[in-house]
Order: structure tokens, then sequence, then C-alpha cells
């Protein structure tokens, strides 16, 4: 749905993209963004299973190094997973056009992430000191839900979330997820809690919520 450099495109790709093929697509598409031949561009996708290490990753957090692919990125944090059943969002917008406050655009793809759950009657929270969004199971149990990690370059931001929709939520286990180790910090999924949300329910979901933040 592009029309000019002024309005905000949607792309969904329904069959899964390379990691490598993301980036560039991303970074090329930064570029155009800067250079104002573009819009901005959310993109919902899926990855093939691997695992990406941000720029605070560290070595012992990956477990099982020969389990998936390890891409070193350039987003912050440390290592997430990505694979089917899980909806990525990378988000390139201009923060030049939008307030130049890294911070402020951060805490807004969190809320972002927590009314686009809400949809589904799900109490997404943040947590100090603990990146990304959080379901609390009872009992002094919590679970991520979804992750985020941002690039920024010359003021265009990539790179942005991943919820759980329906992941094999084992393929978590390979590495200490966003470097947490906790036996009462674990992960979850939409299904996960019961729900049969699908992948079309989700982005119909952040589509809708998307407006009401930025």
């Amino acid at each position: 749905m592009q029309s000019d450099t002024n309005t905000l495109e949607w792309r969904i790709s329904a069959d899964p993209i390379a990691y490598v093929t993301a980036i560039a697509e991303m970074e090329s598409r930064v570029a155009a963004i800067r250079e104002n031949r573009a819009p901005e561009l959310v993109w919902l996708l899926e990855h093939p299973a691997l695992y990406s290490a941000g720029t605070s990753a560290r070595a012992e957090d990956l477990l099982n190094a020969g389990r998936f692919p390890v891409y070193e990125t350039g987003r912050g944090g440390q290592y997430t997973y990505h694979g089917p059943g899980q909806r990525v969002a990378y988000a390139m917008m201009d923060l030049q056009r939008r307030g130049g406050d890294l911070r402020g655009y951060v805490r807004s793809l969190e809320e972002w992430v927590i009314r686009a759950l809400a949809q589904f009657n799900v109490t997404g929270e943040r947590r100090e000191g603990r990146v990304g969004i959080w379901v609390d199971r009872g009992a002094g149990r919590e679970d991520k839900i979804a992750a985020i990690g941002v690039r920024v370059r010359r003021w265009v931001t990539y790179h942005g979330i991943a919820i759980n929709v329906e992941p094999d939520l084992s393929h978590f286990s390979g590495i200490v997820p966003c470097g947490i180790a906790d036996e009462n910090l674990g992960v979850t999924s939409l299904v996960d809690l019961g729900l049969p949300v699908t992948m079309e329910d989700l982005d119909n979901a952040l589509m809708t919520t998307f407006d009401e933040v930025f």
C-alpha cells in the first residue's frame, strides 16, 4: 500500500524470509528512507529457525551453537531466537520526522506490543531491567512473550519486535534468552497461553493498534 514518500507502507511476507535477506533489504530501505526515496515501512514476516546475537550478547549464553544458524547483528540486546510461528515486525521509521527521541521510540514499540496483546485479553507488561514484554503466570512465574531490539542508522530505525504466536518453545533452550537465566522466568506464546490466535489475527491487531501509538 505504497503511495508516496510520506505514507507508511505495510508489507506482509507469506513465506519465511532468510535472515541475511531481511538484513540486506532493511539496510537498503533505511538508505532510501533517509534519502527521501521511499516511505517508512513496517514489514511483517517469519524467519527460518535461527539465533541472533545483539551487540550485548555474551558467548556463554549460546548454549547449543550447533542447533541452528547463529547470526551476529547490529541491533541492541543479547541472544534471541527467531523461527516459524513467531511474528517479526521490522519497523523502518524516520525518527527525525517523529521527534528524534530514541528512548521514546523504544517505549512506543513496547506500548504497541502491549496494545496488540490486549486485543486478545493478554496483559503484557514491562519489567525494569528486563527487555521485552512479559506475562505474569502467577506463583512468582513470569514468561516473556515478545522481544524488542532496535538499530538506528542516521536517525532511521530498523529491526523491531518479535511476538510469539505459536513457535516451538523448546527452540529457546539453545540460548539464554536476552541473557536472563532465572528458573522463575521463561518463554511463552499466545497459543501456549491457551489462545487459538493465528498469524493473521495478530497482524490485524498490530495494524489496528499501530496508529494509536505512532
